[in-house]
């Protein structure tokens, strides 16, 4: 008997209304059977409704159901790490969908460059529950998970990054890094946005020489839901983003901002007069140009705030106090 060589890991936080779909998908893969697995880790609070929902999924050693008591996604994706007992294990979110070759082409990357590759991810499509708003400008779309670098399948350039919805790796190299922080990624309901948390992993293994690879073939579509299609959950996502990214490495996101600095400021000079001050950072603008100069302001801001404006030019201290 053929011995399964992936895992599918859906990780889940009460969103039974979506769960049935990603599953679906993950049940349709035309990779045969016996080559895969599946396993939900649910981190729903009501844990008897998970078990409940999660029974009639439960199919033997394919589909294992898992309900998790310790809230997290990061949490949950090591869980799934742990219990997969295949070589690969590829994530995708429970608001996504895949299309049936998603596990074929991220095989085939694993394949094609030997050895050294240690993580696979491929093209994520929107599935707009709103239509998307004038404002949302294509280098916005990042922030909703949105992933197409155009091209063949090859190893991912160094800013070429893989979304977490639409990532696989050696499930080794996970073990070996110490798994996913736990400080990093989601909890709950989403009022933390905090992310990275696969990040990390890809630039702990590109430290060691491993490579990522990008498969466009390997395509999934995920919810852009309605509420995130307003400026104030892109504002939000933005400052999350800056908090991230100043935990995962502090040095160099501050000497990041501090190079951007000018650039943040000069955006202000952008706006009507009226709008010259604090507010600015959440002035509501029209242009799609306008809105990510704001949020590029807003995160240049909120990594300075976490390091206490050090390295601020003086002058630029006192123009702080006018806005």
């Amino acid at each position: 008997m053929t011995a399964p060589r992936i895992t599918i890991c859906i990780c889940t936080y009460m969103r039974y209304d979506r769960l049935p779909s990603a599953l679906d998908s993950a049940l349709k893969q035309r990779l045969d059977r016996s080559l895969y697995r599946i396993v939900v880790v649910d981190n729903s609070p009501d844990h008897p409704a998970a078990e409940a929902f999660g029974a009639p999924y439960q199919d033997g050693d394919f589909l294992r159901y898992l309900v998790e008591r310790t809230p997290g996604l990061s949490n949950a994706r090591n869980v799934g790490t742990r219990e997969c007992g295949t070589e690969f294990i590829a994530f995708m979110d429970d608001d996504a969908i895949a299309y049936p070759q998603w596990l074929d082409q991220i095989l085939e990357g694993f394949s094609r460059f030997g050895d050294q590759v240690a993580a696979v991810g491929g093209k994520v499509s929107p599935i707009w529950e709103a239509p998307r708003p004038t404002w949302l400008g294509d280098t916005m779309l990042g922030l909703v998970s949105v992933v197409d670098w155009d091209g063949e399948m090859r190893i991912a350039a160094p800013k070429e990054w893989l979304a977490g919805t639409n990532i696989a790796f050696r499930t080794q190299t996970i073990m070996d890094a110490g798994g996913f922080d736990l400080n990093l990624g989601r909890k709950g309901g989403g009022g933390s946005l905090l992310s990275n948390e696969e990040i990390v992993i890809v630039n702990h293994l590109r430290e060691k020489g491993l490579v990522a690879v990008y498969a466009p073939e390997a395509h999934v579509q995920h919810l852009v839901e309605r509420r995130r299609l307003q400026r104030t959950w892109f504002r939000k996502r933005m400052a999350w983003q800056a908090v991230s990214d100043y935990m995962s490495d502090p040095k160099a996101s501050v000497a990041m901002a501090l190079n951007g600095w000018d650039w943040a400021m000069g955006y202000f000079f952008e706006l009507p007069p009226r709008e010259r001050t604090v507010r600015g950072l959440y002035y509501d603008a029209e242009s799609s140009a306008l809105m990510r100069r704001q949020l590029d302001a807003l995160y240049t801001f909120t990594l300075m705030q976490l390091a206490g404006f050090d390295g601020v030019p003086e002058q630029d201290r006192a123009a702080l106090g006018r806005l």
